[in-house]
């Protein structure tokens, strides 16, 4: 065969493998379950993801670009970044009828060249159902598939699952339709938290474990510990949060609908609600939203649905159902952005910005201008999430109808827009290549993302055996030697993950001369719910003496963390202060952590309440003392 000739049939089989390799990936890319159906009427139909992202509407100088859409990704209900700033994408086929198996997905995207676009695709995991929450860490991937919390190993990270999917937790009722266990975000203390919606009971507890050692919730926060395996139950109430952040200081803040769109999570707290069983009867009030206005107009949040009258509501936020809960701590949007509250409204086709401020005791949220305006009734934000180069990702689950999505589902859609100001930095990491001391010193990073990964893998590490002893001098240095709260913080919650920290230390926090690094004193000591006598000691002092309104709402909270015995001369102090008698949380915090105690010792009860500055916990005694009575 001539050279001429042998070149000619080189290039025509160099040809054919291109456009074999090109057809591959067009089915790999076009591979949604083909027992995915739409419901929704076939004349109705959303515009093209592109189109889409170029109707979206965001202030000068930010650039919104589509990071993926169908046939790429479908129906994404949840997203996490793991370590590599890769992110995962739980999609949501089943809703809204749960079955003993599905075709839900875990899906993997990457964007190596930081263009704003994936350009690397794996689907993870294809046999879930149900698949409402999904979160990245110690060495795999957790996931909310009622009834169950699962956990699917990936300890090398190679976006394959090392075995079959563990079962953590099981008892999550399912019945409730869009009202399920949601939003896994990983705490600054160790814990995962999650979110429960109100339509049913759930009673959940470890695999095989009896009635009796199952925790009874509806509606509320909850968490579970990676390490220890504990299940805790941290908030009662409100109807059906959806998305969960923290601050720069630790305070975990989430959305809702109907009864308020924004919550300052206080452990131990029972919020207002529509409906759903009260498992503590003798609350007698609750606690309300942190913000100090609704994103509608009018007395009525039901005339913010559907598409009439959505200009009346405009300004006031576009309407009353809210997921995802981001509080911007990334380090590409500018300043004024920081530390603000952004969820997505379903009714209003937006994204809502709220400016947290301190106000008594906690915080109140402060309507700023609505960040995003999508101009496009098919938008259905459900969450937002920050990444390693400080961009925005949006997840579109892309329906028409909101929360009650009554005429049909487009299960063939969905998109993920990212959102980013001016020229962000070109990002590549894998924090999980650094060694200790590294990880250690990114506590001081700008970018909480880099802060909160580099902290997830020391705990991971510590718990696997590694010695800690030498970074944990290193983030005691840390504390000592920064001048900035919210780095001393950092460095706390470190020591803490790592089992760093002893008593002796915590207890010389509570004279700190800042009032958070004081909170998170009493809170960790009492994390493991029987707090020493000196603490209790040191805590009782705490309650008589201490100016700061937010250090006596964490004192509050810990009492129902302690022995019924202990409570009395801390709940003294606390109720001495007449400044608190009209606090919009301490009267009923520190009710909720006495009224076990009340019950029990009438006595005590009758001398707390002749002391109390306070007039709702004099009222509630009396009335509990008079409850057991009759």
């Amino acid at each position: 065969m001539c050279a001429s000739t042998a070149n000619s049939v080189a290039n025509r089989c160099a040809l054919l493998i291109a456009v074999l390799l090109l057809l591959v990936e067009t089915v790999q890319a076009d591979d949604i379950p083909s027992v995915v159906r739409n419901t929704q009427n076939p004349s109705d139909a959303p515009p093209a993801p592109d189109v889409a992202a170029q109707r979206i509407k965001v202030p000068d100088g930010f650039k919104v670009s589509l990071f993926a859409g169908e046939p790429d990704i479908a129906q994404p209900i949840a997203m996490a970044l793991d370590h590599r700033g890769r992110l995962w994408v739980a999609e949501f086929y089943s809703y809204p009828k749960w079955q003993p198996k599905g075709n839900d997905r875990i899906v993997l995207l990457e964007d190596t060249d930081s263009d704003g676009k994936f350009d690397r695709r794996k689907v993870f995991w294809d046999k879930a159902n149900y698949l409402s929450g999904i979160q990245v860490g110690f060495g795999g991937v957790w996931v909310c598939s009622a009834p169950h919390l699962l956990f699917i190993p990936d300890k090398d990270g190679d976006g394959v699952p090392d075995g079959k999917p563990v079962v953590h937790l099981d008892g999550w009722s399912h019945a409730g339709s869009h009202t399920v266990f949601n939003s896994l975000t990983w705490g600054p203390d160790g814990w995962l938290y999650g979110c429960n919606g109100n339509a049913n009971d759930s009673l959940v507890g470890r695999p095989g474990s009896a009635k009796k050692d199952r925790q009874s919730m509806n509606c509320g926060i909850w968490r579970y510990h990676p390490v220890r395996h504990k299940f805790e139950v941290v908030v009662h109430g409100t109807v059906n949060p959806w998305g969960l952040d923290f601050n720069d200081h630790g305070e975990g803040f989430f959305p809702n609908s109907v009864t308020g769109h924004l919550w300052h999570m206080i452990p131990g707290a029972h919020y207002k609600r529509i409906h759903g069983r009260l498992y503590h009867q003798h609350t007698y009030e609750l606690l309300d939203a942190c913000s100090d206005h609704h994103h509608y107009v009018g007395k009525n949040w039901r005339h913010s649905r559907g598409d009439k009258g959505k200009a009346v509501h405009k300004d006031a936020g576009g309407g009353n159902a809210h997921a995802g809960a981001m509080i911007y701590l990334g380090d590409n949007w500018p300043a004024r952005y920081r530390g603000s509250f952004f969820t997505c409204n379903l009714h209003g086709n937006r994204i809502n910005h709220d400016r947290l401020e301190r106000k008594g005791s906690g915080y109140v949220g402060r309507h700023d201008k609505d960040f995003l305006t999508a101009n496009d009734p098919w938008f259905r934000g459900i969450s937002l999430k920050y990444g390693p180069d400080g961009g925005v990702f949006v997840n579109d689950w892309t329906d028409l109808g909101e929360c009650h999505d009554r005429d049909g589902v487009h299960r063939r859609s969905g998109r993920i827009y990212k959102i980013t100001f001016g020229q962000p930095k070109q990002i590549k990491t894998d924090l999980s290549r650094l060694n200790n001391e590294q990880l250690a010193g990114l506590q001081l990073h700008r970018n909480d993302w880099f802060v909160r990964h580099a902290r997830q893998i020391l705990q991971q590490r510590a718990a696997g055996g590694q010695d800690m002893l030498k970074v944990g001098r290193r983030l005691l240095g840390m504390f000592d030697d920064q001048k900035e709260v919210t780095r001393r913080l950092r460095a706390m919650w470190a020591l803490h993950v790592i089992g760093e920290l002893d008593e002796k230390w915590l207890l010389r926090q509570l004279d700190n001369d800042n009032e958070h690094i004081r909170c998170w004193a009493v809170r960790l000591l009492c994390e493991e719910k029987n707090p020493t006598d000196e603490a209790v000691r040191k805590f009782a002092l705490l309650a008589a003496s201490d100016k700061s309104r937010l250090v006596r709402l964490h004192l509050a909270s810990a009492l129902q963390r302690m022995p019924l015995e202990q409570r009395w001369e801390i709940a003294t102090g606390l109720v001495a202060h007449a400044e608190d008698n009209k606090d919009q949380n301490l009267p009923l915090m520190i009710w909720y952590g006495i009224e076990p105690a009340v019950a029990g010792d009438q006595k005590r009860a009758l001398e707390l309440a002749s002391k109390s500055k306070i007039s709702k916990v004099i009222q509630f005694i009396a009335r509990r003392i008079a409850a057991k009575s009759r």
